[in-house]
């Protein structure tokens, strides 16, 4: 049993994701068909990073992120998606 909620952002474009102090809990990518892709998310804008996944071509991927996730105290921030046609952040 979950301690806390689940909740989603659906992105198609980098930058915030406007949801303030967050656990990322997992990652779901669709990559174009266009070439390898990268996702990378930061703690705010110019943040350190949290996040930095590489993915293969043309597929779609889920990163599960174990125990309680990682922890981002300000807001996440995606300054990098490479060839990422769409992501879905699940969070707490």
């Amino acid at each position: 049993m979950s301690s806390s909620d689940i909740k989603m952002k659906r992105i198609t474009a980098t930058g915030a994701l406007s949801i303030g102090r967050a656990r990322l809990r997992q990652v779901q990518v669709l990559v174009s068909a266009v070439g390898a892709g990268r996702l990378t998310i930061t703690d705010g804008s110019g943040g350190a990073t949290v996040l930095d996944l590489d993915f293969s071509v043309d597929l779609s991927h889920v990163a599960d992120i174990p125990d309680l996730g990682i922890l981002v105290t300000t807001d996440p921030f995606v300054s990098v998606a490479t060839n990422i046609s769409a992501a879905t952040i699940y969070y707490a």
